[in-house]
This record gives structure tokens, C-alpha cells and sequence, in this order.
């Protein structure tokens, strides 16, 4: 008899690694929480989750204005929930929801609050500049309804804990995979006459730094412009920054793009690749850094919390200034040449409450309920 009521919301995803983060949740809520609990998810379009044992309602009009997502979140929900009766809400998209349940959660998975936007960054994204300066004061709203806020690293919950006196960090469920990773993965390059291929998998957001990258890149020596291609998981036609990479660098023949990848081509393209690169300054998480050790390839990474926290413990990695193109060209070089020596690192856990996966989540989650 199912006389438990779990709602998981999610309106706002439909693509990347937050679409991977509802997936892996739902999928386990179903697999683990047993059979008394009612599973119903709150998605943007009912095909984007088909996991046995799980409802969907779908809201297919909550991404077309924030004025419309703040009105489902703080009014529309408040009414769904009248009559869905939950004993658990989590909201897995920042924002804390007007809702009447026994036990509510909310999951705040985006960083951008706590970055700030170059003026060129503000030109050419106006939409995340916005986004920047709006979503701290959402992510504040209503926060104290939760019993608990959920963040994916420790960075993140120093910040959020100025608002809320329970801030846990739960890794997200890839980890649990990568984590059975040999931990001593090597540059593997059985045909050496073919180009060293560098993946940088990454929708073209401003603070991705694809541009550091891409001036990496033109800095390589003539004699190995050859014998190293970048690919680029976009075509550059994405957007007005977008454009703007593609204008730049789309005529450099040590540069491709190669468009946007679904999960299949992105398998292809992981193995098929000789070293993932992450050069992003603005991360939650960086699921290609954790997808890349499931594939045992070593990184080249941004040199910043998020990146340290992600990699974990690595053998094959390196760590570069994000900002510093001559470092990544540099390092490019050194792994083309193969002198490349990784700088490795041995991770920790995060401080208590923490939990490796969301079997473990979902049980403090639904305690005593």
C-alpha cells in the first residue's frame, strides 16, 4: 500500500547535468525507498523522464518567462500541493516553493550568485548578468521552510550558510561510479600519428572561458599546430557569444566544432579522446570532470575550488590558472611532447552532513517519515 507521497520538482530542467541530477534522483527514489512511497515528478515535458514507478505532471509553459516560474513555484504549487498531499518535496532547482507537506527540501545546484560578470561577460550574456544579480534573493526566499538545503560542494554550502542553519552537500550519483575508477589513469596514445585530441565538453556560456582555451591553442608552436585539435561541443550558432567564438577562432584549423553532443555522442567522443580539458571559472559541480575519470582520461582543469573538490582523488590531472592562457598552452604543449607530468592529488570528504550518493541522501531525507 503506497501511503507515502514523495514529489519531486524539476520544471525548470531539460538539458545537461542538472537533467542527469533528476534522472539519477528519480531512478533511485524508485529503486531504493520501497514500496509504500508514491513517486510523482514536476518536469517541463513528460519525455524527459521515463523511469518505471514514477508519475509525471508536466508544466510545459514554466520556462517561457520567470515571471510564470515564480508564479507556479509561490502560488501554483502552493495549490498542487493541496491536493498532491506530499509527505516529501524536494525542489531540485533553487528555489523554495509555498507548498503544504510534512517535510520540504530544496536543492541548489546554481553557482552563479556567487560569481561576478566582467562587463564583456555582461555584453554579450545580458540574460546571465541578470540571472546573476536576480537569483541570490530567490535563493533566499522562503529558504527557511526547508528542513534542509542541499548543495553539491563545500564551497557552495559556505556560502548558503549565512541563510540556513542546515546546509548538506551530496555528491551526485555519477560519483558512486567514478569512484571504482583506477586512480592511476595515463595518457594512452596507441596512434601516435593521429592528432592529440583535447574534449572540452561545454554549452557556450561566458564563463565556461572556452576563450582561454581557444588562445591557448593559437599560442602552440607552428610545428605542433598540427599534431593537437580542440574539439568543442558547439557549432556557434547557440547564441550572441557563441557567434562571437565561432567568428573568432572558427578559421583555426586546431580548433572544432563539433556541436552539440547527446548522451551517446558524448560517449563516442569521451572515448574517443585522448585528454578532457575543463578550463570553466564557474562550476557547481563540472560533470565532464567526473565523467572523464569514469572513462579513466586524464584532465587538465581549472585551478579552483569547485575543479579540487570534483577531481577528488586523481593521479592524472593538472591544475592551471584559469585565466592564464600561456599556462594552458603551456601544458598542451608538455602532453603533445610527452613530457607531461601530472600533478595529481589524493581527495578528502567533505565535513558532516555529507552524503556520497542519493541512496544515502534520500534516506536522511525521508527520516521518520
Amino acid at each position: 500500500m503506497k501511503d507515502r507521497h514523495l514529489v519531486v520538482s524539476a520544471v525548470n530542467f531539460s538539458e545537461g547535468g542538472p537533467l542527469t541530477v533528476l534522472r539519477d534522483s528519480l531512478a533511485t527514489a524508485a529503486a531504493t525507498l520501497g514500496d509504500r512511497w508514491r513517486i510523482t515528478a514536476l518536469v517541463h515535458d513528460h519525455a524527459l523522464v521515463d523511469v518505471p514507478g514514477v508519475e509525471t505532471l508536466a508544466f510545459p509553459q514554466s520556462k517561457s518567462s520567470w515571471f510564470r516560474r515564480i508564479a507556479l513555484e509561490w502560488w501554483g504549487f502552493a495549490r498542487l500541493s493541496r491536493r498532491l498531499k506530499p509527505d516529501m518535496w524536494l525542489s531540485l532547482h533553487d528555489m523554495t516553493p509555498r507548498v503544504t507537506a510534512r517535510r520540504q527540501a530544496v536543492y541548489c545546484h546554481n553557482p552563479s550568485p556567487f560569481y561576478a560578470p566582467s562587463v564583456i561577460e555582461a555584453w554579450y550574456d545580458p540574460g546571465f548578468f541578470a540571472f546573476n544579480k536576480l537569483y541570490l534573493w530567490l535563493y533566499r526566499a522562503f529558504i527557511g521552510r526547508n528542513d534542509a538545503v542541499i548543495v553539491q560542494q563545500e564551497w557552495i554550502r559556505e556560502e548558503l550558510g549565512r541563510y540556513h542553519r542546515n546546509v548538506v552537500v551530496a555528491h551526485p550519483g555519477g560519483q558512486a561510479m567514478v569512484t571504482a575508477t583506477p586512480l592511476t589513469a595515463t595518457l594512452r596514445r596507441p596512434d601516435r600519428t593521429a592528432p592529440l585530441r583535447l574534449l572540452f565538453p561545454a554549452l557556450p556560456r561566458v564563463f565556461k572561458n572556452i576563450e582561454t582555451l581557444c588562445e591557448a591553442m593559437a599560442r602552440l608552436p607552428k610545428p605542433l599546430r598540427d599534431c593537437v585539435e580542440l574539439c568543442l561541443t558547439m557549432d556557434g550558432s547557440e547564441g550572441r557569444w557563441a557567434r562571437a567564438l565561432y567568428r573568432r577562432y572558427g578559421a583555426d584549423p586546431t580548433v572544432r566544432f563539433i556541436g552539440r553532443q547527446d548522451r551517446g555522442g558524448m560517449a563516442v567522443e569521451y572515448a574517443r579522446c585522448d585528454m578532457v580539458v575543463f578550463p570553466s571559472r564557474l562550476e557547481t559541480w563540472g560533470l565532464p570532470i567526473s565523467e572523464a575519470k569514469s572513462f579513466g582520461k586524464p584532465l587538465l582543469v581549472a585551478d579552483l575550488p569547485y575543479a579540487h573538490e570534483t577531481v577528488g582523488s586523481y593521479s592524472a590531472v593538472s591544475f592551471l590558472d584559469a585565466r592564464d592562457p600561456a599556462a594552458w598552452a603551456a601544458a598542451i604543449e608538455a602532453v603533445a611532447n610527452g613530457c607531461w607530468i601530472p600533478q595529481g592529488q589524493g581527495g578528502t570528504n567533505p565535513a558532516a552532513p555529507f552524503f556520497a550518493d542519493w541512496p544515502s541522501l534520500w534516506a536522511y531525507l525521508i527520516r521518520d517519515l
